[in-house]
């Protein structure tokens, strides 16, 4: 664990990032995203699914949600790809609406992770129809980038709130920053 973490443990139960945020990386989410590329799915998906630690049991993917207005503009959640994908590849059970955003957020791009939490307060909540399902449950939470961790931070809270067991991060791609990120071996799950 690197220091951030030994200060201030994590919610989650590690990190898998299929690669570091780079230029290129930042070049295939953009084009991914808001490029609507969304045939890069599988492959990013691969990446992602080739650094998870082992899934013993029963899990469940559940996709980062995005606002309806949000999803509505954009016409498709790209975490719901990417999850729909890995549930795939892992035979895990997929989840789409087990997480919902019930506050519309401004986007987070710019703000550091204070202000990325503050704007999450409250935003990020679990679907009261899945709230059994999730009892004791395994999650695989996905996203496309993980920046500040205030995002995934949310949704780890929520779903522990409704008794997941353990909630591992899964995402394409990893901002590893002077944030409190710390470094980490991309082949192992981070805690931070």
């Amino acid at each position: 664990m690197c220091a951030p973490c030994l200060a201030q443990p994590p919610r989650h139960d590690g990190i898998a990032a299929g690669t570091l945020y780079n230029d290129t990386a930042r070049k295939l989410v953009l084009a991914f995203k808001h490029g609507r590329r969304i045939a890069l799915a599988p492959m990013l998906a691969r990446l992602i699914a080739a650094r998870l630690p082992p899934m013993e049991g029963e899990w469940l993917v559940a996709p980062v949600p995005l606002h309806r207005w949000r999803l509505w503009h954009r016409g498709f959640n790209q975490a719901v790809l990417l999850a729909a994908e890995i549930a795939r590849l892992t035979d895990a059970e997929l989840m789409v609406d087990g997480l919902e955003r019930r506050k519309r957020t401004p986007a987070l791009g710019g703000l550091g992770r204070k202000a990325r939490m503050r704007t999450l307060q409250g935003a990020i909540a679990v679907d009261s129809r899945r709230r059994a399902r999730l009892r004791g449950a395994q999650v695989l939470l996905v996203d496309d980038v993980l920046t500040s961790g205030a995002t995934s931070d949310a949704c780890v809270t929520a779903l522990k709130r409704a008794g997941a067991t353990r909630v591992v991060v899964a995402c394409f791609a990893r901002v590893l920053d002077d944030g409190g990120m710390g470094r980490a071996s991309m082949s192992e799950p981070h805690r931070s």
